[in-house]
């Protein structure tokens, strides 16, 4: 069968709500910042957002990411003595201490502590370098590709950095899973320790910002201020990330906003929608097509009349057709820029005619005529 294309282009109208005009100018202290949305990864607005830079104690979000892919949170960890005495933020361990790997998993996000990153490193991984080992390979992995971990807690290290970007895609991984993003949230954390065992979150987007949702602080000499923030609002979530922003609290309440303002979530098609039917040469009846999965799009009022929908289908399309088989793709274009391809699969099986079936349907049609 030669390639078919669908005499289908659908022009997506999408009534909005009037919204503020676009700010380009947020008076943004950061020497590099992104936005993006969670569920589609799409860029809002930015600045330097590939530019490598060390990112401080924003490394945990990725330690946190991997120990969380790998290991069962109730797994019980014994404190070495090179976890102990780690410079920096601290939540004071202790050689011969035995705590959860949740405990230490909010130990790292809520107060940062660089010794329990070791302390997770060690036990994740068996010994630090093989955890930075699958550190930097899951950042590949997810396309954190100007991302290169040296250690699991971000202290100023030679070839230790990331960009605005990497971050914000790490950390869009990092909330697929429900244990990442209860830790994420939570503003106080009771350890199952003697002491030192009441953690308090240093993220203030939490109490601060309407919505927040979650984020993590770092900040060294070479650093400079760097914050992860994200907060959700009428069913999209955004994720702000500022790197060498002395304002940074501000810097991404002011990101936030601007996206809040700015886009809404379009449900440009639902998962398993309608797309349209096709007859399929010796096949005995039509296969009906549906997209796989659905596409949900932050779009600005006046990008929502913007959008248009190609259905090219694949070569050589032969019965027998199974349910689930794919047939072609189904192309969005956002003001003629393709932002996403999604496959297109049959609803139906479409099995082969024979002879029998082709001198039938023969009759039929002289019967019509």
């Amino acid at each position: 069968m030669n390639k078919r294309l669908l005499s289908l282009l659908i022009t997506i109208l999408i009534l909005s709500n009037s919204i503020i005009s676009f700010g380009e100018n947020l008076g943004l202290s950061g020497e590099s910042y992104v936005l993006i949305d969670e569920i589609s990864g799409r860029i809002l607005i930015e600045k330097n957002p590939h530019q490598k830079m060390a990112m401080a104690s924003t490394t945990k979000i990725m330690t946190a990411l991997v120990a969380i892919e790998n290991c069962n949170l109730d797994e019980k960890v014994v404190i070495e003595k090179d976890s102990t005495n780690i410079e920096g933020s601290s939540i004071y361990l202790e050689e011969g201490e035995i705590l959860s790997l949740k405990d230490l998993l909010y130990g790292l996000i809520l107060r940062s502590g660089n010794d329990s990153a070791v302390a997770i490193a060690k036990h994740v991984g068996k010994t630090e370098k093989k955890f930075i080992d699958l550190m930097n390979n899951k950042a590949k992995e997810i396309g954190a590709l100007n991302t290169n971990f040296t250690n699991p807690h971000g202290l100023s290290e030679k070839g230790h950095y990331s960009t605005a970007y990497d971050l914000a895609l790490i950390t869009r991984e990092a909330l697929k899973y429900k244990a990442f993003r209860e830790i994420f949230m939570t503003k106080s954390y009771d350890a199952n320790r003697v002491k030192n065992n009441y953690f308090i979150n240093k993220n203030k987007t939490l109490w601060e910002y309407e919505g927040g949702d979650g984020g993590k602080t770092g900040y060294t000499m070479e650093a400079g201020r760097c914050l992860v923030s994200s907060a959700k609002r009428n069913e999209m979530r955004l994720i702000a990330v500022s790197l060498n922003a002395y304002d940074w609290f501000n810097d991404n309440y002011k990101l936030l906003d601007y996206g809040f303002e700015n886009f809404k979530p379009y449900i440009i098609y639902d998962k398993n929608q309608f797309m349209g039917n096709i007859n399929i040469e010796d096949g005995e009846d039509y296969v009906n097509l549906v997209v796989e999965n659905e596409l949900i799009y932050p779009l600005t009022a006046e990008e929502s009349s913007k959008i248009k929908l190609f259905f090219p289908l694949d070569e050589d399309i032969y019965p027998p057709i199974r349910k689930g088989d794919k047939i072609g793709v189904v192309e969005t274009y956002l003001d003629g820029v393709l932002i996403k391809k999604e496959n297109l699969i049959a609803n139906n099986y479409v099995r082969k005619t024979n002879l029998i079936d082709k001198l039938m349907k023969s009759i039929r049609n002289l019967d019509n005529n």
